[in-house]
């Protein structure tokens, strides 16, 4: 998949011991941009300060780094990317996860309620959501250690229920001030990042009883190294809805994205989620998120929920590929799983046409 001149994503460098600095990622290389672009604004150890610029600078800086790589004036600035440490791209400064997939939600219900409609009545009417934990968000890379918690009534231990969720992640770059809703989406959010929605399954049914998920969630969320501008992705109609939602939802264009994400387990490709298969899009996200007055700051994320398409191969969760522990997921090493063990590497990969969104990945330990 291609890391060229259509692509350029963000990330945070360094090499050696120097400082982290915001660079670019193009082909197998890192474009120092404080250097290329004499702008102290990329020497900062985060992008929070370039994307408070806003979506006018966003576009205009774009256009100069493709010019510069196009005319071969960036060369001097270009490092190889085995020479340098990637790191958390962004200061989180919120974190808010949605639950935007009618196939994840539908699946979530048949085998938890059976005998009951799969989605809840509110469910087609708003972007259900929750409020995490921003200081436990880390870098692709980072080990995750499995969490302890109640399990039930009067046991505490070690989560054996640890699961991941593909989601795609949005990055806040312009604020909103607090008491309004926040204007148009491509104003406001920078790009997009992949994102893994670690979750204690255990811990979380026992405790989501009714306020929702806390220590099952919070313990743990990877993000990508590179996040990916807006610009850069192939935008496609979001799927119908029905019942039409409510004014301050209705769709400010064509936000539903075009993405084939891979999830591998130890190696194994246990399911290829298609992300066009959502059924709220970001930009609804973003406008129930603010509609009562919730503020915007530059760095907040904001995660899809898992992504799932209507096939069995297309589950974005060990959840639902093992259909809750009843039916085992098969690795190429001839070993079976349904909840991560000690060791386990869960990689999360995208593209989106022919560009890449890097990878997310962690080990449990």
């Amino acid at each position: 998949m291609s890391w060229g001149i259509d692509n350029l994503p963000y990330g945070v460098f360094s090499r050696g011991g120097e400082s982290p600095r915001v660079g670019v990622r193009y082909e197998d290389r890192v474009l120092d941009l404080a250097a290329a672009l004499h702008d102290e604004v990329f020497a900062t150890g985060s992008l929070n300060a370039f994307m408070a610029r806003g979506h006018r600078a966003w576009r205009d800086t774009r256009a100069l780094i493709r010019a510069k790589l196009a005319d071969s004036l960036a060369e001097p600035y270009l490092i190889p990317l085995n020479q340098v440490t990637l790191h958390l791209p962004i200061e989180v400064a919120d974190y808010v996860d949605f639950y935007a997939s009618i196939d994840h939600a539908t699946n979530m219900g048949r085998m938890f309620r059976p005998d009951a409609e799969a989605l809840l009545p509110n469910w087609r009417h708003l972007p259900v959501g929750y409020h995490g934990r921003s200081g436990t968000v880390v870098v692709s890379g980072t080990p995750i250690t499995r969490p302890n918690g109640q399990l039930r009534a009067g046991e505490f231990g070690p989560c054996a229920k640890l699961d991941i969720e593909a989601e795609l992640g949005f990055v806040v770059g312009v604020p909103s001030p607090m008491g309004s809703a926040a204007g148009a989406f491509e104003e406001h959010v920078f790009g997009v990042t992949l994102l893994n929605d670690w979750s204690a399954r255990d811990i979380q049914g026992w405790e989501a009883q009714p306020l929702g998920p806390f220590l099952g969630k919070s313990f743990a969320t990877s993000i990508s190294p590179w996040v990916t501008p807006l610009e850069a992705l192939p935008r496609v109609p979001g799927r119908e809805q029905d019942p039409a939602p409510l004014e301050y939802l209705r769709r400010q264009g064509d936000w539903g994205l075009d993405l084939e994400l891979e999830i591998r387990l130890n190696g194994t490709v246990v399911s290829r989620p298609p992300y066009r298969s959502m059924y709220w899009t970001p930009d609804q996200m973003l406008a129930h998120m603010t509609v009562n007055g919730a503020s915007l700051r530059t760095g907040d994320l904001y995660g899809s929920g898992t992504i799932s398409g209507p096939e069995p191969g297309q589950r974005g969760s060990l959840m639902e590929l093992s259909w809750n522990g009843t039916e085992p997921i098969k690795l190429s090493d001839g070993s079976t799983r349904t909840f991560l063990e000690e060791g386990d590497t869960v990689t999360i990969a995208a593209t989106a046409g022919g560009l890449s969104l890097g990878e997310v990945s962690g080990t449990i330990r």
